[in-house]
């Protein structure tokens, strides 16, 4: 089945399958959050970023392989709806940037920085910590041995622009410079892009824009 990114409220998870790990997108609650459930296609280790919404809607995309970890990309509230319910379903562990976890009414087992790596499996995601949009957000990277990278931005970036910034130029030059420096500097342009809402993108399909984005302050 080709993946096509396009998902919504309601409908069916759509999967792109590597060689080594299986992405499942759905959107879920009234916010169109996606969450991803990844798994390692060797062992069939799986790790959820973003419990948004809709427990049960997760837990039967989960199913009965149990579940390795949550990851939560940042502390704003619909991107954790769901935490509580499917960490006392699964037993799974909780990740979350040490500068959002405060703000997440869930205890985080695990407190990620820059440059930290989430395993799973035989599958490994780099964090980068990307300040602007809140605080501690984090993106996860798969460095794809047989492919592309695989970039996990939560609000970070999306197709068209950084996340919200709430009209603070401070916190918009951050978010650009850590996204210009930790996504389009350090990847190339064939990394595909999974956002916190809405449609999929790659970095080449953005990176013509960035001028743009920084001469509108948005």
């Amino acid at each position: 089945m080709t993946y096509s990114g396009t998902v919504k409220v309601g409908g069916p998870a759509d999967v792109h399958e590597l060689t080594d790990l299986m992405i499942s997108k759905v959107a879920v609650g009234p916010m169109e959050n996606n969450a991803y459930l990844l798994r390692c296609r060797a062992t069939d280790a799986q790790l959820l970023i973003d419990a948004a919404a809709e427990p049960g809607t997760l837990l039967r995309l989960i199913g009965d392989g149990g579940l390795t970890g949550v990851v939560t990309t940042h502390r704003h509230g619909d991107h954790w709806q769901a935490l509580a319910e499917v960490v006392e379903a699964t037993g799974a562990r909780t990740y979350a940037g040490r500068y959002d976890a405060a703000g997440i009414p869930v205890s985080t087992d695990v407190l990620v920085e820059d440059g930290d790596t989430v395993h799973f499996g035989r599958i490994a995601l780099t964090a980068r910590h990307l300040t602007g949009h809140t605080p501690g957000s984090i993106a996860l990277v798969y460095d794809d041995p047989h492919g592309h990278p695989h970039a996990f931005t939560g609000d970070c970036l999306f197709p068209g622009g950084v996340g919200n910034t709430n009209k603070d130029p401070e916190a918009f030059a951050s978010l650009l410079a850590d996204v210009e420096t930790k996504l389009f500097g350090a990847l190339p342009d064939e990394t595909w892009v999974y956002p916190g809402h809405g449609r999929d993108t790659t970095l080449g399909a953005e990176r013509p824009q960035l001028p743009e984005w920084r001469a509108r302050g948005w």
